[in-house]
């Protein structure tokens, strides 16, 4: 064997050497890889157990609720590891926060709170307002919506505060708005009306008002009518009325009232119930919540902390201005 062929011989040997701890270090790269990716901490599965049982039991979980936990993670508290689980609900999916104890024994729910944010301005962002007739002035800087149920009578008591009367002291202030929200359960006849309002708001919004007022203010009278049917004709008739008073588009209001479109009524009630309504009335003032029918005197007491709020002075209000229960 020559000198060259020595060298050739030893540059083969070199190369299969390379080769084959290339090989080795990748084999041995994606093993460790593998191995990152499966292991992520998780607690035992007793822990787990207790810990959906807790959520469950915390937050009113209903059992066709799938609880998912997620996998421990570090966090920056010493001694705790950060979890996440949701609550896989189609309706209403929520991820909640948490941090674990490492001995398993504590459990502490995790709310971040961005400061920089408004939390009322925030949660008025919710609530969908676009092309609901409103009363008031546009430009105010106050918003009032009302989550509202036309066969309501607790609804027809605040009506009847806020139009004429609030509406009369705060319009020049104060943008009113009503949202569905009819509770079908007890109140049959609530979502027709709904639809029916909302396909006069289609052409004319004082249309709507109109309906909305006469209905709240005689609710004993459609009541009055036997049977679910004949209180649906009864409310499509009073429908036609204000079609015809306003000019409004008789076979467009026909078409509309009765195909009984309920898609935008629910949506706004899923929008409602997301914001934590259960009942009505139920009224947001700049993103405070307003429950139940107030007496006239508490609900200017709310409408004038919102208006000093935005920097903007109230009106002056008569010592025995009305009713005030």
């Amino acid at each position: 064997m020559n000198v060259n062929e020595k060298g050739d011989g030893m540059d083969n040997g070199r190369r299969v050497l390379m080769t084959f701890a290339r090989r080795v270090f990748l084999v041995t790269l994606l093993a460790c890889l593998g191995c990152l990716a499966q292991s992520a901490p998780s607690a035992p599965v007793d822990v787990m157990r207790a810990l959906e049982h807790q959520v469950r039991v915390m937050f009113s979980v209903p059992l066709a609720v799938k609880v998912n936990m997620g996998a421990l993670r570090p966090s920056e508290f010493p001694g705790y590891e950060a979890l996440t689980i949701t609550l896989d609900d189609p309706q209403n999916k929520r991820e909640l926060e948490f941090l674990l104890a490492k001995d398993h024994q504590t459990l502490l729910r995790v709310i971040h709170i961005d400061l920089n944010k408004d939390p009322y301005a925030e949660l008025m962002k919710n609530i969908d307002v676009s092309g609901r007739p409103t009363r008031g002035a546009k430009d105010a800087k106050v918003v009032a919506v009302s989550y509202d149920d036309f066969e309501c009578p607790f609804c027809a008591r605040m009506h009847a505060f806020l139009f004429p009367t609030l509406l009369k002291e705060y319009g020049d202030r104060v943008l009113f708005i009503y949202k569905d929200y009819p509770l079908e359960d007890v109140h049959p006849w609530a979502v027709h009306a709904a639809v029916n309002a909302n396909c006069l708001a289609a052409q004319d919004a004082v249309a709507y008002w109109d309906f909305a007022d006469y209905v709240h203010g005689n609710q004993k009278e459609i009541n009055s009518v036997k049977g679910p049917t004949a209180q649906n004709a009864a409310l499509d008739k009073l429908a036609a009325l204000q079609g015809k008073n306003h000019n409004l588009d008789a076979a467009k209001l026909q078409a509309c009232v009765k195909a009984q479109d309920d898609k935008a009524v629910r949506a706004s009630r899923k929008e409602g119930e997301k914001l934590g309504v259960s009942a009505t009335p139920e009224m947001f003032v700049n993103g405070r919540k307003v429950d139940g029918a107030l007496p006239i005197a508490e609900l200017r007491a709310v409408l004038d902390n919102a208006l000093r709020d935005a920097g903007v002075a109230p009106p002056e209000h008569e010592s025995a201005s009305g009713n005030t229960n």
